[in-house]
């Protein structure tokens, strides 16, 4: 039987989930597998375990050659894997470039991605002030909220942006929040035209951000930094400034 690494057992396990997942971990060790083998490691009956990759294989994270009908990872799996992968470069690529953004601007610096409608926060370099920004490594919000998601959101159409939000009113973070589509593709127009973006009190109150994006070498949006600090150190007013200077840092160190 192959040996895996396991936490603690869940308070309320759901065993069909914990037998897909155990799948997935199976296919660590063993690139191809039998329905007999996997029902064998599971320890239950062929019917079960064809219905779990059945599910599986719904959803992209299992495929069965059709020559052997040995089961193997799908491009679903496949795909998360890359994606780890390339984000982890990323990290370690970019972790420079905010540590010398950091240094040049006395601000919080933050790394992020976009998922879907939000941004994720990959990285940060927290300011040293007595009064700064914490760091969201780690976190995700509405991209539409913060700088960060808004320059990544400029990065594709404005018909895909309507398509990925579906609706009309969007949600809010606080009073200052972009609540309609049509005033987010607007702000998104203007981002595309000035090269940068900013949140003026939208994700958190009295804080200040300035956006720009990262780009690989071959052009491509792959993430965006941003610049955050209290609102009595960085006005809007100052954003094309620091915009430029993030970007003058940005074109000397690319990744």
């Amino acid at each position: 039987m192959i040996e895996t690494t396991l936490t603690d057992l869940p308070r309320y396990p759901l065993a069909s989930v914990d037998h897909a997942l155990r799948i997935i971990e199976l296919l660590r060790f063993e690139p191809a597998m039998r329905l007999s083998d996997v029902a064998r490691e599971l320890g239950v009956a062929n019917s079960t375990a064809h219905r779990l990759l059945a599910a599986l294989a719904h959803r992209g994270f299992v495929r069965q050659r059709p020559d052997s009908r040995l089961y193997t990872a799908g491009d679903a799996l496949l795909e998360i894997g890359r994606t780890a992968v390339l984000h982890g470069e990323l990290l370690v690529r970019a972790r420079p470039l905010l540590e010398k953004l950091a240094a040049d601007l006395g601000e919080t610096i933050h790394l992020g991605i976009r998922e879907g409608t939000l941004v994720r926060y990959l990285d940060a370099v927290e300011s040293t002030r007595a009064v700064r920004v914490a760091a969201r490594t780690g976190r995700s919000l509405a991209a539409h909220w913060t700088s960060t998601g808004k320059m990544l959101l400029a990065g594709v159409s404005n018909d895909m942006v309507r398509r990925l939000y579906g609706t009309q009113q969007l949600p809010t973070g606080t009073a200052s929040s972009i609540d309609d589509i049509d005033d987010l593709l607007t702000v998104l127009d203007e981002c595309r035209r000035v090269g940068f973006a900013v949140n003026s009190g939208e994700s958190e109150v009295d804080v200040v951000s300035v956006a720009v994006a990262l780009r690989g070498q071959d052009g491509t949006l792959v993430a965006a930094v941003s610049c955050a600090a209290p609102q009595h150190r960085l006005a809007v007013a100052d954003a094309d400034g620091v915009a430029r200077r993030m970007q003058a840092i940005v074109a000397t160190n690319q990744i």
